[in-house]
């Protein structure tokens, strides 16, 4: 009655809601009350807003005894005959989620990288993680793993394992060179290129050889400790390393021996330069001049006793 004095006001949500508050609360209805329920609700159904329309079907709804004029009204329907229990209309079914994207494998990842380095670029990049710093060189081999070179193949399980054997015997006996000579054939690195990666003060070259291999996390702290006393007498060196080895994933550790492969073969196309059609007339020397008569063919010197 208040806001019916009030001029500009809209009573009818307001009046709305509280009939639909006050019919809900009891369980049950004489006829009466449920045919004037009936009657003042369809009129003012179609008068208020959505919000308010929204609301009173949200109530009705789960109301067992709604009036099936006013279930009519707002579009709600009985499940069942027998069911006093309104119920909406049904809600459509969310569509099945899509499946969540398979992550490729590291051998679906090397058969998708199909750029192979040229000897130049491979000699770059192997001169650029040798003189890296420790921090820099992590950084190159983060990055190896996403890059689309094309990263050599994996070592033969059987070689791998014998190499593995060879390699800790020679790390526990500190006979570095027999460990590079192993190194190199299990690898098909040269000596040079062995060399470097095993006398390398930062570790970070091994720790690829090492990973190339499929070596055990515990192997390699091994190798680390007994193949240079000195070096794996320091906490922080074997400490360092070991994160990098479990960090370091398989596919960095074949493209870096890729390019250790790749810069043999700069070198050696650096050392032998392409001949040409011509180059054997210019490095030809020139044959000296014959004498117009060759030995043995000048007629015989008669003697002056011959007479003849």
């Amino acid at each position: 009655m208040t806001l019916s004095r009030r001029e500009g006001v809209d009573i009818r949500p307001t009046l709305l809601r509280v009939l639909t508050d006050l019919y809900v609360q009891a369980s049950a209805h004489s006829a009466d009350e449920e045919r004037q329920f009936v009657e003042l609700t369809s009129r003012l159904i179609d008068e208020v807003d959505d919000a308010t329309r929204a609301a009173v079907r949200a109530r009705l709804a789960i109301y067992p005894a709604t009036p099936v004029a006013v279930l009519d009204k707002l579009g709600l329907r009985r499940a069942h005959p027998a069911q006093p229990m309104p119920a909406a209309a049904a809600i459509e079914a969310a569509p099945p989620p899509a499946p969540p994207a398979r992550i490729p494998t590291e051998a679906e990842l090397r058969m998708a990288s199909s750029l192979s380095m040229r000897p130049n670029d491979a000699a770059e990049i192997s001169d650029m993680f040798f003189a890296a710093s420790a921090s820099e060189r992590a950084l190159i081999l983060h990055n190896l793993q996403d890059t689309p070179l094309k990263a050599s193949a994996r070592i033969p399980v059987a070689r791998a394992a014998r190499a593995i054997h060879i390699l800790e015997m020679a790390a526990f006996a500190e006979d570095v060179e027999s460990f590079t000579l192993e190194l190199g054939e299990a690898l098909i690195l040269p000596a040079r290129i062995a060399a470097q990666v095993v006398n390398d003060p930062g570790g970070e070259p091994l720790a690829c050889a090492m990973k190339s291999l499929d070596v055990s996390s515990a192997a390699f702290q091994r190798i680390l400790m007994f193949l240079n006393p000195e070096a794996g007498s320091s906490v922080n060196y074997v400490y360092r390393l070991s994160r990098l080895y479990d960090r370091l994933s398989e596919r960095s550790a074949l493209v870096m021996l890729a390019a250790w492969r790749g810069s043999t073969m700069a070198v050696t196309r650096a050392k032998y330069r392409a001949a040409l059609y011509d180059d054997e007339r210019h490095r030809a020397r020139q044959a000296p001049s014959r004498p117009a008569v060759q030995p043995g063919s000048a007629p015989a010197v008669r003697g002056q006793k011959s007479g003849s």
